[in-house]
């Protein structure tokens, strides 16, 4: 069974810039360990983000880098349509959508630096853990449960 995970673009952003456990994750996933979940929602944001100058300053890697190891990573990810909004009401509406996309998407887990907010939604699901990069680095270790 694979490790099916949604990658919050704060941990993908921290990954670009060179930060140990979310680089981490974003290598589990190219070395086929986990399998990124991604769909049309998340996708934006990512192209939103990383059309930013601010942060790539701060990036080791060159723009032509980012862009090619961004490509690489989005060929990876197994991409979902979300049907159905469960709308979880999370105190940052923007970030219902990673919800929708892990449940449409069948996902373990969602990997965000953000789990103050994403904690906090009323509707819960059994099946799905909201962790940061370093807790999904050990659990991705005893894989499969």
């Amino acid at each position: 069974m694979t490790c099916l995970v949604v990658i919050d673009t704060n941990v993908l952003v921290s990954a670009f810039l060179g930060s140990g456990p979310a680089n981490a994750v974003v290598r589990a996933c190219l070395e086929g360990r986990c399998q990124p979940v991604m769909g049309a929602a998340l996708l934006s944001e990512y192209e939103d983000v990383f059309g930013r100058t601010a942060w790539t300053e701060q990036s080791r890697l060159s723009f032509d880098e980012r862009n090619e190891l961004l490509d690489i990573f989005l060929s990876l990810c197994a991409w979902t349509r979300v049907y159905y909004g469960w709308r979880p009401n999370l105190p940052d509406e923007a970030d219902n959508h990673l919800i929708e996309l892990a449940v449409a998407g069948g996902a373990h887990f969602i990997v965000s630096r953000n789990l103050k907010d994403l904690a906090r939604g009323e509707l819960r699901f059994d099946h799905l853990t909201v962790c940061d990069p370093l807790t999904f680095l050990k659990e991705l270790d005893k894989w499969p449960p």
